[in-house]
């Protein structure tokens, strides 16, 4: 669960199960590089381009487990803007929206995309969740947010070590230590384990854990 960078194209390449996804990539990342037009379709979200069409169908030419990297290496290639890939988070599956989060840093300056992020963190998928808690998230999201964004990967099991600049943004952080805190009680109360990842949190907060 823990994200990982996303992988260069000669890995992705190297990954990839034969010589026929390996063309379907290339020829893919050649139309993103151009942004070539395509035909509408009428029942697709995709209008615009080719290559969104072959970013909706990378899983199924390059397998589901190379899928991320190579989606997020089309929306790099392509320098998709703010409305592009808002337009792909908005129309796409939880694995179409994964390698969006994954891209923001490399294409989004400044504060624009938090709306992303944020819709991301209201969801219970695990995946969605750790991709969205990647460097864009530790270098946008405000505190309030941030808090509740690592409040929500212990809720849900999300390993901490997703959560980009963890120790950075945790340190002196009174608030979250107190949120860990009243967490760990709750689930005390309620017979429930509390998870292992939080007196590790609360140890960065620079409190020190008590018996939780």
């Amino acid at each position: 669960m823990t994200q990982t960078p996303p992988r260069t194209r000669d890995n992705v390449a190297a990954a990839l199960p034969d010589d026929t996804a390996r063309a379907w990539f290339d020829e893919a990342l050649a139309d993103a590089a151009c942004a070539a037009p395509a035909p509408p379709a009428a029942s697709s979200p995709y209008p615009a381009r080719t290559w969104e069409l072959r970013f909706a169908a990378a899983g199924r030419y390059c397998g589901h487990g190379n899928a991320d990297d190579v989606r997020t290496l089309l929306l790099v290639e392509a320098r998709a803007g703010l409305e592009t890939l808002t337009r792909l988070y908005q129309h796409g599956s939880a694995a179409e929206r994964r390698p969006v989060l994954r891209a923001l840093p490399a294409l989004v300056e400044g504060s624009l995309a938090v709306h992303l992020v944020e819709d991301a963190l209201r969801s219970n998928d695990t995946r969605l969740i750790s991709a969205a808690v990647g460097s864009y998230a530790a270098a946008h999201l405000d505190p309030h947010a941030w808090r509740h964004a690592v409040l929500k990967c212990l809720f849900t099991g999300v390993p901490v070590d997703a959560v980009a600049s963890l120790a950075q943004r945790a340190a002196g952080d009174g608030e979250l230590a107190r949120m860990l805190t009243d967490y760990a009680a709750e689930r005390t109360a309620a017979g429930r384990d509390v998870p292992d990842d939080l007196g590790r949190v609360l140890t960065l907060t620079g409190e020190e854990p008590k018996e939780l």
